[in-house]
């Protein structure tokens, strides 16, 4: 069986590799008419799709067409994008007389596209972060081919978005292993494709531990390549004094609707709120628990997940200092869908225990009550990294407010001055990845189009002939 999965990836690379060179080399306009084919695909065929994807992630059409009109939505993103040459930025310094350092030769700092890419879909996401997600968008746009290992969450689905996409390659006179897949793939055959020399960067979103032993085989190859990855967030969310005012109910509402959003499978569920240890943040603590309590999440997106939400909350629950704010019954343990869950510890206990930093992926939340400011930001400290850190009550000019904004940034890719952290943006500013455990790489983001630069390797042409300058301009005039 592994033999086999190892030949079916080898024909995969194989073809995306003889596809490189021809697609690489394509003008701006091939790229940006792929782009925009793939997205037509996805909205003639939304209907079927989208029923599908219900069936498999329990997800609700509501959600699933929203997640499709956002996918469509950024792989035409990309193609103006591409359109407007931001895969073909050239840098230009004409040549000085003289000797250095003041002279110099004629420089040019143009783009080229890595080569083949290895995208691992998350389960979470099955349009969004999937075949045709962003990962496989920015690839394209920079004009790297792309080997799909699609999820075992919905494998249907997955099939048959890239036989959409194989059409589509096909109506453009397209090689079909621009888009390659390789059809659920084991453990080891996922390390086999990720050490395929023929692969030149790996784009991955999933668990903390899978994350990294892909990591680590991209990193114990005899040639490295690049491992963009996103490997799981916290998220913190701090509610400052000021934040609740004007009442605490509607700030626990919106913030419960929050951690129960997707049944709690987003990457940027907020799972640890600071709350100040006084009168209103009990208040507010109590609130959210009520508003927990009335959520409804629908069944997790698959047995394994749940299997492991369950793992991760009772894991929380059974560390010492920490107190369960929202218990679960017998009759919600043996539910098809989760019960919410919140846990409370303080900040001395939350800090000195590592355990209390792990990600519980699902409809759950640890409270961690401060007695000042102080504590707050030890507390941020302590997360280390997080895609989101999200400051309520912040807006005021003043010295507390600015150090919490800096330790925010320092372990987060995204800061929001109010609003919940789900929800993330796809525009030119977006910044979805942080430090380590975060994303493998936090100087680079996997929602936006600048997502487009971690396939991108810069090359400075010297003296280079017009025809040279030409060649990599992908076709746009200047």
């Amino acid at each position: 069986m592994v033999s086999t999965q190892f030949s079916i990836i080898d024909r995969a690379v194989e073809g995306a590799h003889a596809a490189q060179a021809q697609y690489g080399a394509a003008p701006a306009a091939v790229r940006a008419r792929l782009l925009r084919g793939l997205a037509d695909a996805l909205e003639a065929n939304q209907a079927a799709l989208v029923s599908v994807a219900d069936e498999e992630t329990s997800l609700g059409a509501g959600r699933l067409n929203g997640e499709l009109a956002r996918t469509a939505f950024q792989l035409r993103g990309f193609a103006d994008r591409v359109d407007s040459g931001i895969a073909h930025r050239q840098i230009d310094d004409a040549a000085v007389p003289g000797a250095p350092p003041a002279g110099r030769p004629h420089l040019t700092r143009v783009l080229a596209p890595l080569g083949p890419v290895a995208m691992f879909s998350a389960s979470n996401f099955p349009f969004a972060f999937s075949v045709l997600g962003g990962d496989t968008a920015s690839a394209l746009a920079a004009g790297c081919t792309v080997i799909v290992k699609p999820h075992s969450g919905h494998p249907e689905l997955s099939r048959r978005v890239h036989a959409l996409a194989a059409n589509v390659l096909r109506e453009q006179g397209l090689p079909e292993g621009v888009i390659g897949f390789v059809d659920q793939a084991s453990r080891d055959a996922a390390v086999h494709l990720v050490s395929h020399a023929d692969v030149s960067a790996v784009a991955f979103t999933g668990s903390y531990q899978g994350g990294v032993a892909l990591w680590r085989a991209a990193n114990a190859r005899r040639l490295p390549i690049p491992f963009y990855g996103e490997l799981g967030s916290i998220n913190p969310l701090v509610v400052t004094p000021a934040a609740l005012a004007q009442g605490v109910d509607a700030p626990a509402a919106a913030l419960a609707a929050s951690i129960t959003l997707g049944c709690g499978q987003f990457c940027t569920s907020p799972g640890l709120i600071v709350v100040y240890d006084d009168v209103d943040g009990e208040r507010f603590v109590a609130a959210l628990a009520q508003a927990l309590a009335a959520q409804q999440p629908h069944a997790m997106l698959t047995q394994a997940m749940r299997g492991g939400f369950e793992k991760a909350s009772a894991h929380i629950a059974e560390q010492a200092g920490v107190r369960v704010r929202l218990a679960v019954s017998a009759e919600n343990e043996a539910a098809t869908t989760p019960a919410p869950r919140l846990y409370e510890t303080d900040a001395a206990t939350f800090i000195a225990n590592a355990a209390l930093r792990e990600e519980m992926f699902g409809p759950a939340a640890l409270i961690v009550k401060v007695r000042d400011e102080a504590q707050a930001l030890d507390v941020l400290a302590a997360v280390e990294g997080t895609l989101t850190a999200t400051l309520w009550g912040a807006e005021a000019d003043t010295p507390a407010n600015r150090a919490l904004a800096a330790a925010a940034q320092r372990i987060a890719g995204r800061v929001l001055f109010g609003g919940v952290p789900t929800g993330v943006a796809v525009c030119d500013a977006q910044q979805h990845g942080g430090p380590w455990p975060a994303s493998t790489q936090p100087q680079t983001t996997s929602v936006g189009y600048a997502a487009i630069e971690r396939f991108l390797r810069p090359v400075a042409l010297q003296d280079a002939p017009q025809w040279a300058l030409d060649a990599n301009a992908g076709g746009i005039t200047r």
